[in-house]
């Protein structure tokens, strides 16, 4: 499993995680496609955008292997933000490449694309 130096571990002051220590031996957990309602908690919102703020700094549009980033955190994502980059696509594999859509990504959270996303 590819580890991320540098991408934050978590969203600063929360339990909100944004990457994994280790791989799971039984094998890494399918990524999901997540429905996001309108009424979701603030913080959930927050932890979303600072995500997609991680992944804009860190791999911009271009494809990326999943390592370890957080499965739960990318599935709230998946299929909208957040697109498999290769075909076949298996969302249970370490090394299955994902790519951002920088488009989609700007109009569903503007502020992680402003400055500083994490003030």
């Amino acid at each position: 499993m590819l580890k991320h130096r540098g991408f934050p571990g978590r969203l600063p002051g929360t339990d909100y995680q944004f990457t994994i220590r280790r791989a799971n031996p039984k094998g890494a957990t399918a990524i999901i496609r997540r429905e996001r309602h309108a009424d979701r908690r603030p913080a959930d919102r927050r932890a979303d955008t600072v995500f997609v703020a991680a992944l804009w700094h860190h791999f911009g549009d271009t494809p990326f292997p999943r390592g370890n980033l957080d499965a739960g955190r990318l599935s709230w994502l998946f299929g909208r933000e957040v697109l498999p980059a290769d075909d076949p696509f298996d969302p249970a594999d370490y090394d299955a490449r994902l790519v951002l859509d920088a488009t989609a990504a700007r109009r569903a959270f503007p502020e992680a694309f402003e400055d500083n996303p994490w003030a």
